[in-house]
């Protein structure tokens, strides 16, 4: 359908912009990336012990992990774009914008900015939370041809009927 065509690369061109931009261009990621953390590891009750991995992280791993993420953020854009396994494509986006989402969950009040910071946040949260509904709906598209499950009921529906009812024979 001439929609897909145009609609997929349209939405992947924020994933791809969005993944080039934090693997070229980490510092301002990396600093959201880190008051993410740091947000999140507040808000895990002291009961919970967080790993010193997580808590620990140098600038230069955080770099490496943005990087990477933008790095696979974008590749899988690409392929989104340009048609190749789109579901699953999709699929890794939604997993992808993950990451996006807790770090930019609202700060507990004793940690939130200045306005304008606090709407910055919302705004990535909620472009993010948008972004992974597409991602998902993308990933569920069958493009009007049944899925494998669908196709598998068919075909034990089919020696159903063909074998009487009763159980296939190779099947014991």
């Amino acid at each position: 359908m001439l929609l897909r065509r145009i609609a997929r690369p349209l939405f992947a061109t924020w994933f791809v912009n969005e993944g080039l931009d934090a693997a070229l261009h980490p510092v301002p990621h990396v600093r959201v990336a880190r008051d993410g953390m740091t947000a999140l590891i507040t808000r895990v009750p002291e009961r919970v012990h967080v790993p010193p991995a997580v808590t620990g992280l140098t600038d230069a791993q955080l770099t490496l992990a943005v990087r990477a993420h933008g790095a696979a953020t974008a590749a899988a854009g690409l392929a989104l774009a340009a048609g190749r396994a789109p579901r699953t494509a999709a699929a890794a986006l939604a997993l992808l914008v993950a990451p996006t989402i807790l770090t930019s969950l609202p700060a507990p009040r004793r940690q939130r900015g200045s306005a304008e910071e606090v709407r910055a946040r919302r705004d990535r949260l909620v472009r993010a939370l948008a972004f992974t509904g597409g991602a998902a709906l993308t990933a569920a598209d069958y493009e009007g041809r049944p899925g494998v499950s669908w196709r598998i009921r068919q075909v034990r529906a089919a020696r159903s009927a063909s074998d009487g009812g009763g159980p296939h024979p190779e099947q014991g």
